[in-house]
């Protein structure tokens, strides 16, 4: 019988190291991910790889311990823990419950001491343990039975500690890493230590004496030196720095090694909590299997043929394809029913038949759908020009709750209460094993959509009206979706000669640079890789060594951008690196998506995503093309009009959300500034810093864009000082300032969110609602996340509303003007219409009238607009 194996995780330090290994990362409802997804890559491999047969995660209980009792000042000196991180660890524990891995915490104790009681107990039990953490000090646990493995920079890379590793790497051993603790002490946890002793002098002292005991026994018998009057004066603080330091591996725990069985993991629920964090390449590389869900029969025909009787004047139908890109993925079939009848037709006889053509065109047939916008798009491509959609339960459902994740009908009947439908995993299978079923259960499947959508269509427009949110469903998402389908379909066209001498250009500037490097740096070597460019950076030419990793010198960005003065090549460095990545993912990455037949990329705009009521765009993502490097900004360069004599014009909100701010909050300074058409950082500026207006530098009004922008985005003191690069403490003092220049953002943010405590909700200038059920949470990271959300979605989703709105008003107007512009893409707070020369003085004069009368707010819209023969001169 083989024996137990024992895997024990520090929760508080694993989350922190991974917290900080991570770029922030937010899953769509704008919760920050990072941490608790490094925990799951390591977690994941690790398990994979050991294969333990128990498991615990321990966490901190709070901030004081029983070291505090003989030392107040232990861990003192720790920063505040960022929000960012602190609102991950409601869900990090729900993670470990979804694993059904036990976790635990026990208060006046640390992660540590439950850690070293448990593998304590284990070995006495014959046990394998693994101890995971990110800090060093758990080392000293390591024994013949016990490995601490300690991750290093990223967390899939862990070093393995044993009690020969520590041997070789210290020349110590496991219980000599708390004497070496005491004697150098650990500025992490604010434990002292003797002044002036370091890591080599600790573990030299501990080579001649054993011990920090058996050093001062022996003390009077040391050379006279000044280390020796330090070792003496501190003798006292060097005892208590061991005891401090010393694992406590007897704590009154009361949980027993038999309550640590590891079953794996509840699949079902790991796939939610996944899904609620968008872990999407988790997700897909997982081979959890949906649940088979039971259903009733539906009655319901296949049909080759469909007659003017068979099609009533209200009837749901839906459009099944193959997967999310229905501009070029295949078409699987129809359904249609009245609630009584129901039938499916594949898209071959759909394509054939005439009297669907003209049922689906006539605008006085009602039609209930889900996601009429993709229906709209694959129609187009077979000559049908769809019309009077009354119901799109995608967008429906997305309103009553914004949260609500993903495009399955039954995912979205489910939070309805309407189970009668299986997902599309059971249907088709997953990854590799996807397949169409036979015809009679795809039918059904088919089927039983459309007859979801008719069920659930009175509930959800019920819904709607009990929450006073028909009229944005109605009056702006649905037109909207009819635009934006158009829009779509259209397409922007793209002058691959242009994005292909672009390409040859960064081909040339990125050889250009490489020359100036190799010189640079005396020898040629491969510039992407980090190990060789380390050796040349901080061995060749000597700069100062700022971060390591496992395979040596870290060249990071960030750490490139910290060596920029220290020699002229770190510029070039990151110069190609740019270049690079443009010439890749952008110029390489843009015409992968080029359509051959019209030379066009046709963009899905992704209308029920965010939970702010923003529209996102993909493949290709036109919201992200780069502008803030010139070459960058150069590839709008290939996006030209489609039509000889036409010409691209573009206009966008200026400071759109600031300006919602201003409204929203009433603040007098705010208004003012508007009214006056002031630049407004230079506005904040002058009240946050009480200088004259040209007394502002540079550096003070952008550090007062970055707090105005961040006040919109819920910026915390962290967020801030990471984009400013400067300390917490004066990133903090900046936002008092700010909040006491303004005195009515300050009282704007005190009252929304009590209003979002007393409604569960907030809402926007047109009544969109996002939920925060966390809000009243006792738990103080939720309950923040909750506050700072509640601040920012009224402002993000009124901008989200006012140019959805601006596009509904304008498609009206270009018609009623009966102009042939048309416009083809939203990008952030931007429109862009292509339209003839000879229509362009008509755009000049009606785009910003109807853009900056959208919605009547306190203070002026301002719309910029410009024209080109590209999207490039259009800015």
């Amino acid at each position: 019988m083989s024996r137990d194996k024992l895997l024990l995780l520090d929760g508080n330090s694993l989350a922190y190291r991974a917290f900080f290994a991570l770029p922030l990362l937010a899953n769509d409802s704008g919760i920050h991910t990072n941490a608790v997804y490094g925990f799951t890559t390591m977690l994941q491999k690790i398990v994979e790889e050991e294969k333990p047969t128990k498991m615990l995660v321990a966490f901190d209980a709070g901030k004081t311990t029983f070291r505090h009792e003989s030392y107040g000042e232990y861990k003192g000196g720790r920063q505040k823990t960022p929000p960012e991180l602190s609102e991950q660890f409601p869900y990090l524990r729900k993670l470990i419950d979804a694993y059904q891995i036990k976790r635990y915490e026990k208060e006046l104790y640390e992660a540590d001491d439950i850690i070293g009681t448990l593998a304590k107990q284990a070995e006495n039990e014959n046990m394998d343990v693994i101890v995971v953490s990110g800090d060093k000090d758990l080392t000293q646990l390591a024994t013949d039975q016990v490995t601490v493995y300690i991750t290093r920079k990223g967390m899939t890379d862990i070093e393995k500690y044993t009690p020969a590793h520590i041997e070789e790497k210290y020349g110590l051993t496991p219980l000599q890493i708390i004497d070496m603790k005491g004697l150098m002490g650990d500025p992490s946890d604010n434990i002292p230590g003797v002044p002036g002793v370091g890591e080599k002098t600790a573990i030299k002292l501990l080579k001649e004496y054993g011990s920090v005991e058996a050093l001062y026994e022996q003390i009077e018998d040391m050379k006279k030196s000044k280390m020796k009057e330090k070792l003496v004066e501190n003798e006292e603080q060097a005892k208590l720095s061991k005891k401090l330091a010393t694992i406590f591996t007897e704590a009154p725990i009361d949980i027993t090694l038999g309550d640590l069985s590891y079953p794996g993991p509840n699949e079902e629920e790991l796939l939610n909590v996944w899904q609620e964090l968008s872990f999407k390449s988790l997700i897909e590389k997982s081979d959890f299997q949906a649940e088979e869900i039971e259903t009733a029969e539906l009655d319901f025909d296949i049909v080759q043929e469909v007659t003017e009787e068979m099609l009533g004047d209200v009837m749901a139908v839906h459009v099944e394809i193959e997967n999310e890109h229905y501009h070029t993925c295949r078409v699987l079939g129809f359904a249609f029913t009245d609630g009584v009848k129901t039938f499916y037709l594949s898209f071959e006889a759909m394509q054939q038949n005439e009297v669907i053509k003209n049922w689906l065109e006539d605008e006085t047939k009602k039609k209930y759908m889900s996601d009429s916008k993709a229906a709209q798009a694959i129609l187009n491509r077979v000559g049908i020009n769809l019309h009077g959609v009354e119901f799109d339960m995608l967008l429906a459902a997305y309103i009553v709750n914004p949260a609500i994740s993903g495009d399955d009908i039954a995912t979205l009947a489910k939070e309805f209460g309407y189970t009668d439908i299986q997902a599309n995993e059971t249907i088709y299978g997953k990854g590799a094993k996807w397949t169409v079923p036979a015809e009679k259960v795809l039918a059904e499947h088919v089927s039983r959509k459309a007859f979801a959508i008719w069920t659930l269509q009175p509930i959800v427009e019920g819904k709607l009206k009990e929450n006073e949110q028909f009229e944005l469903y109605y009056d702006l998402e649905l037109p909207l979706a009819s635009i934006l389908g158009s829009m779509e379909s259209k397409g922007i066209k793209v002058d691959i000669p242009t994005l292909e001498k672009m390409g040859e250009d960064l081909e040339q500037k990125i050889s250009s640079l490489e020359k100036e490097i190799y010189e640079l740096a005396g020898e040629k070597f491969n510039i992407n890789s980090p190990k060789q460019l380390g050796v040349i950076l901080f061995e060749k030419l000597g700069l100062p060594v700022v971060k390591k990793t496992k395979t040596g010198y870290s060249t990071a960005a960030d750490v490139l951008e910290k060596l920029q003065n220290e020699h002229k090549v770190v510029q070039y460095i990151l110069d190609y690196r740019q270049l690079a990545k443009l010439q890749s993912t952008y110029i390489e990455g843009l015409m992968k998506e080029v359509h051959c037949e019209d030379s066009k990329v046709h963009t899905r705009f992704q209308q029920a995503l965010t939970s702010t009521g923003r529209l996102s765009s993909t493949d290709p993502n036109l919201q992200n093309i780069p502008i803030r490097l010139e070459e960058g900004r150069k590839i709008r360069q290939a996006f030209v009009p489609s039509e000889e004599g036409w010409v691209l014009f573009a206009a966008d909100y200026s400071q759109i959300e600031l300006r919602v701010l201003a409204h929203m909050s009433n603040d007098e300074n705010l208004v003012e500034a508007f009214k006056e058409g002031m630049d407004i950082h230079t506005r904040t500026a002058m009240d946050v810093f009480h200088v004259s207006e040209d007394e502002v530098t540079s550096n003070m009004r952008r550090a007062a864009k970055a707090v105005n922008f961040g006040i919109v985005y819920g910026i915390s003191d962290y967020g801030l000082s990471q984009s400013l690069n400067i300390t917490r403490k004066e990133a903090g003092d900046f936002i008092e300032k700010y909040l006491e220049s303004f005195p009515g953002v300050k009282q704007y943010m005190d009252t929304i969110v009590q209003e979002a405590k007393l409604k569960g909700y907030v809402t926007t200038i047109l009544n969109r609602r996002r939920y925060l059920p966390d809000i009243t949470s006792r738990n103080f990271n939720l309950r923040s996340f909750a506050e700072r959300t509640a601040m920012n979605t009224p402002i993000q989703g009124s901008a989200a509303d006012i140019i959805k709105k601006a596009m509904i008003d304008m498609d009206a107007r270009l018609k009623e003007e009966g102009l042939k512009s048309t416009l083809l893409l939203q990008v952030h707070d931007e429109l862009i219409f292509e339209a003839p020369k000879e229509e362009i003085e008509i755009l000049e004069r009606i785009v910003p009238e109807v853009m900056e009368h959208a919605i009547e707010l306190a203070v002026p819209l301002k719309v910029d607009f410009n024209y080109g023969q590209t999207w490039y001169d259009a800015k």
